[in-house]
């Protein structure tokens, strides 16, 4: 079972590798809270970590993958619908 141990000037907690397991704690920062009746011990959910440099990769390959398929799409003839020619 967990159990208080000393640290220096201050104490902390011994968890046992199943119960950090279980928690979804192992390598992740956490946070405490008291409660009631002891403490809680939550994850840090780190969702939006790199966020930007990824947002960045994505956008730029999806920027480049649009314009290749629209470039495709189009109609580079000089005719116009009514069959008459583009002045340029």
């Amino acid at each position: 079972m967990p159990h208080l141990i000393k640290i220096g000037n201050s104490q902390g907690i011994r968890i046992p590798q199943p119960l950090i397991k279980q928690a979804n704690l192992q390598n992740k920062e956490f946070e405490i809270q008291v409660v009631d009746n002891g403490l809680l011990i939550t994850p840090i959910k780190s969702t939006r970590k790199d966020w930007k440099e990824q947002f960045k990769s994505i956008a730029a390959s999806q920027i480049e993958q649009d314009f290749n398929e629209t470039n495709r799409n189009l109609d580079h003839s000089s005719e116009l619908a009514t069959g008459e020619a583009w002045e340029w």
